[in-house]
């Protein structure tokens, strides 16, 4: 799962970053609003974290934005700005969830995953899909009822396919979503084709059927039958 962090403060980006890594998410950042307009423009997330009070903007017209485009990803506002006013605005413009600083990360990763939880997964705890149980708080897949290990990449990529079943996906969106925006960087995709196929092969060796497609010269797709 794919975060933006927009946060203008060092100290609190400092704490934030490596605390949501540490669940699983590649969090990507930006320390202002021109930074994270460029950001939600070009690259899609799974749930966006905005501060209201940016050094060159409000970040509620960040929330506008992402609605105007028809973003699917979540939005989390947190912020100092504690008014009802602003409350009320936050959430009528489409924002998922609106949390007052400070707060505890423990509760800021918590409605996180409720976000992802909804959007993504219809507010279930777990996924299942064919002979797949996966319990993402937990990090856990099951084949058959029987324990799967993977890679955080191999994970990551599953999670990606089951929240998008039947989607065809390319080999640019799977590596933005695995790698965030350090994907420009990279020289080619081949390493999602190694993540594949190494996933594909974890999953028959443990009895499941072979449902990731591959549209050669297009990207991939979770089939449903």
């Amino acid at each position: 799962m794919k975060l933006l962090l927009v946060e203008d403060e060092a100290a609190l980006r400092t704490t934030l970053v490596p605390a949501l890594a540490q669940n699983g998410y590649v969090v990507e950042v930006a320390i202002n609003f021109a930074q994270a307009y460029e950001k939600i423009k070009l690259y899609r997330y799974d749930c966006v974290l905005v501060d209201l009070t940016l050094p060159d903007g409000d970040g509620l017209d960040l929330v506008r934005s992402l609605k105007a485009d028809g973003s699917p990803a979540g939005v989390l506002i947190f912020t100092a700005r504690d008014t009802l006013e602003d409350r009320i605005t936050g959430l009528d413009l489409g924002a998922d969830d609106y949390l007052v600083k400070p707060f505890h990360l423990s509760e800021l990763n918590a409605r996180v995953r409720a976000i992802i939880r909804r959007r993504q997964f219809q507010g279930q705890h777990h996924i299942a899909f064919r002979d797949l149980l996966v319990w993402p708080e937990q990090n856990e897949v099951l084949v058959h009822g029987e324990a799967l290990t993977l890679t955080r990449k191999e994970y990551d990529l599953l999670l990606y396919l089951l929240a998008n079943p039947g989607r065809v996906l390319t080999k640019e969106a799977i590596a933005e979503h695995l790698c965030g925006d350090q994907v420009d960087a990279a020289d080619s995709f081949d390493f999602i084709y190694t993540h594949l196929k190494n996933l594909r092969k974890k999953l028959q060796e443990h009895g499941a059927e072979n449902y990731i497609r591959t549209l050669y010269g297009v990207g991939y797709k979770l089939n449903l039958e």
